[in-house]
């Protein structure tokens, strides 16, 4: 047992040490380093959704319409489609970081504007250490399902693979947040608002 607690902390730490180190380079290399793993993010994060959710919709209407024009039921379409929305809720909540899209509650911003700031930095400080806590946790649950062998009922995925998301996710969400508090301290308020939701620039 001791030996398997020592994994999460040293994916964790590896993880979080990785991530952080782009940050540390000069500024000019920084920059270019930090749009390409933001780009590959990006694709990463909208292919992945969206043949994962093509996928789940096509099973979701065979079953549809196998179900009353044929009186036939595939049960493992509900199964799909419930992994599939486990899957694109945990990378939705990347996808969210990346466009300051979280949701929050700005009833103290309203009442007293000068604690935008520090509650900005307070709110991304809160969610580098709950990424940090899927990381180390996250792992220890997906090492749990890999050593048990359990799998879903009727597709028979092995529930570590499901379970990898966690960590996977807490990964993801980290290094948005730091991309996010880079930009907060170099950039003006215009160009963050572009880069991250190009949309509401041109509205």
């Amino acid at each position: 047992m001791a030996n398997h607690s020592i994994y999460p902390l040293i994916f964790t730490l590896t993880a979080v040490g990785l991530s952080s180190f782009a940050f540390l380079l000069p500024y000019g290399r920084k920059e270019t380093v930090l749009t390409a793993i933001d780009r590959w993010l990006t694709r990463f994060e909208e292919w992945t959704l969206l043949i994962s959710v093509v996928f789940a919709l096509i099973a979701l209407f065979l079953n549809v319409v196998l179900r009353y024009g044929f009186n036939y039921t595939l049960a493992w379409s509900e199964e799909l489609v419930r992994e599939v929305i486990i899957y694109t809720t945990f990378i939705g909540c990347c996808v969210a970081v990346k466009n300051r899209s979280m949701i929050k509650i700005d009833a103290s911003v309203q009442l007293i504007p000068k604690l935008k700031t520090a509650l900005t930095h307070f709110s991304n400080g809160a969610v580098l250490i709950f990424s940090t806590l899927m990381m180390y946790y996250g792992w220890q649950m997906a090492a749990l399902q890999a050593r048990t062998f359990q799998k879903t009922l009727i597709l028979q995925i092995p529930l570590g693979y499901l379970y990898a998301i966690l960590p996977l996710t807490g990964v993801l969400m980290f290094l948005r947040t730091l991309h996010i508090i880079y930009q907060d301290f170099t950039q003006s308020p215009e160009r963050r608002l572009k880069g991250a939701n190009p949309k509401k620039l041109k509205n």
